[in-house]
């Protein structure tokens, strides 16, 4: 039976920021699916411990104030996010993330800036995954398609409704939808086992990059460089506090 017919877990976090190594999650969403039907989820609102900034409230409508109010503390909400991926790549379940690099590299540096164990030691040092990329995915198996590849475009071209945008529950769920439906219209996409197309996501990802950084360039930007590690860029340093 392909991967897409089986369980599965769509995961995203709303942050403080867009600098993945920078910033702090805020909310975060892991929606456990069996085919078209939501059998679990859980949701966190966490105190980031820092302010977070207009931009970033007008998009996902948490104020500093709710989530010091309301929020559990920053390294809480990350252990326990962590410990829920793991316990699901421990069994094998694929985890789907839109635009993954973010939101792992970003639990990542949370993990370590509150000195937590790392996913991978959650693992017994095993490498993280199955990882489920729908932006990844779309951008290989369709390269030339015009128009934006949010998260609300792609369900807008794959005929998924996203509830909410900007609410970690609905984008994991719509997440995980259009990772479906990618298969069902991609049959080379559905006949890969999951490890196998974690695997061709590292390869498609890198080669985006380098296309990329190709790109901006020879539009004269020189010194780009746009960074092909996928799902997980791990911090190279202990992260700020």
């Amino acid at each position: 039976m392909s991967w897409h017919l089986e369980p599965l877990v769509g995961f995203d976090l709303e942050t403080t920021g867009t600098e993945p190594r920078e910033a702090r999650i805020v909310t975060a969403a892991i929606v456990e699916l069996r085919g078209a039907d939501v059998v679990g989820q859980r949701s966190w609102l966490a105190d980031p411990g820092i302010r977070i900034p207009a931009q970033a409230s007008a998009v996902h409508g948490i104020s500093s104030e709710r989530a010091a109010a309301e929020g559990r503390p920053a390294a809480e909400v990350a252990d326990e996010i962590a410990g829920t991926l793991a316990g699901h790549w421990r069994r094998g379940v694929p985890v789907i993330a839109y635009n993954a690099a973010f939101d792992l590299t970003l639990l990542a540096a949370e993990l370590r800036r509150h000195q937590l164990p790392s996913l991978s030691d959650r693992l017994d040092g095993a490498a993280i995954g199955p990882v489920v990329d729908p932006y990844t995915i779309d951008r290989s198996v369709d390269r030339y398609r015009k128009g934006k590849r949010t998260l609300e475009a792609v369900c807008a071209e794959y005929g998924v409704v996203l509830e909410s945008a900007h609410d970690a529950g609905a984008d994991a769920l719509a997440a995980a939808r259009v990772a479906v439906a990618i298969a069902e219209r991609h049959p080379q996409v559905a006949r890969l086992e999951p490890a196998e197309l974690h695997d061709r996501q590292i390869r498609w990802y890198a080669e985006w990059a380098a296309d990329f950084q190709q790109f901006l360039r020879k539009k004269g930007t020189t010194d780009a460089v746009i960074d092909g590690t996928w799902p997980l860029r791990e911090p190279a340093a202990p992260a700020r506090g």
